[in-house]
């Protein structure tokens, strides 16, 4: 039996729900050179991931294979608003309404929401390419932290952990992740989280008054052909892990502890999480089938960058 936690009890399950699935219309089932490398060759006709949620409350969506961002104002209300991107996997919002996309290919993209427009904020490392960026997320200050996985694992363990500052500098804080791939700040931005999906653990950081990180260690450690993806931060201290082969997502304390498991009811491959700000339903992407998911969790997500001057009825 595992222990999931210190009272020795299983975790509560959630039962998700479908919220939406991607329309037909929209669906491409052709080759892809992201299939080759990722599918064993597969036609894979949509890949999600990236759920953000924009001030005026659509859902963002990103197509990694066909480089596409998607805008959902409804569950039957989808729109292409930018296409030509490499391989965008991680969105996040910034205050000012443009979306920052962790683009494999290319590295740190800005897309203008209202035009589609695309901008190279960060395709470089001092001349160097990027391994392959995978996921981003805001501090309350607006510096950019974001994981460069390529394909890295325990074989190569070099991913490596940036962060872009507003100053316009760029730290390396970490250099030997296997597979860095979601990333979060706990909900007073003093704690750095991120998933090593083939070491198939979260990692824990505290961030010191100088910015630098120290003492990084395993927070969770969970099992599985793939591991934990994306990450969202809860209201109380706590981390809602998606996992890209165990058909859910894991409800962590702030003491690591697996207090409840979110089950998808369609697909094993949970690629990412997002709440919906100020309040506690989770949205979950599920990449097997196309289709994105809902839940109630019995606490709120933390608060993010991209809503902090927003205020909740």
């Amino acid at each position: 039996m595992t222990m999931w936690n210190l009272s020795f009890a299983p975790p509560i399950v959630i039962q998700a729900a479908v919220f939406a699935r991607v329309p037909d219309g929209l669906r491409m089932a052709r080759h892809s050179p992201w299939a080759d490398a990722n599918k064993q060759g597969q036609l894979v006709d949509c890949f999600l991931e990236g759920p953000a949620f924009s001030q005026d409350g659509a859902l963002y969506l990103t197509d990694v294979p066909h480089g596409r961002i998607l805008r959902v104002n409804a569950p039957d209300d989808w729109t292409v608003i930018a296409d030509g991107l490499g391989w965008p996997n991680g969105l996040a919002i910034h205050q000012d309404g443009s979306l920052l996309v962790a683009d494999y290919r290319h590295g740190i993209i800005r897309v203008d929401a209202a035009t589609g427009a695309l901008e190279t904020v960060l395709g470089t490392r001092n001349s160097e390419s990027f391994k392959g960026v995978n996921d981003l997320v805001f501090d309350s200050s607006g510096n950019l932290y974001f994981t460069d996985q390529g394909q890295t694992g325990l074989h190569d363990p070099t991913g490596r952990v940036y962060r872009h500052r507003v100053d316009g500098g760029l730290d390396c804080l970490v250099s030997n992740v296997p597979s860095p791939n979601g990333i979060a700040l706990n909900a007073e931005g003093n704690v750095l989280f991120v998933a090593v999906t083939r070491a198939n653990q979260v990692w824990r950081a505290p961030i010191m008054r100088d910015g630098t990180i120290s003492k990084m260690g395993a927070f969770q450690t969970l099992f599985g052909t793939s591991g934990p993806d994306g990450l969202a931060p809860t209201a109380d201290g706590g981390l809602v892990v998606a996992h890209a082969s165990l058909g859910g997502a894991f409800v962590l304390n702030a003491a690591g502890e697996v207090t409840h498991y979110v089950r998808s009811p369609t697909g094993h491959n949970i690629t990412n999480v997002a709440f919906k700000p100020g309040t506690s339903s989770l949205f979950l992407t599920e990449s097997q089938t196309g289709t994105v998911l809902t839940a109630e969790l019995p606490v709120c997500g933390a608060s993010i960058y991209s809503h902090s001057s927003v205020t909740f009825d």
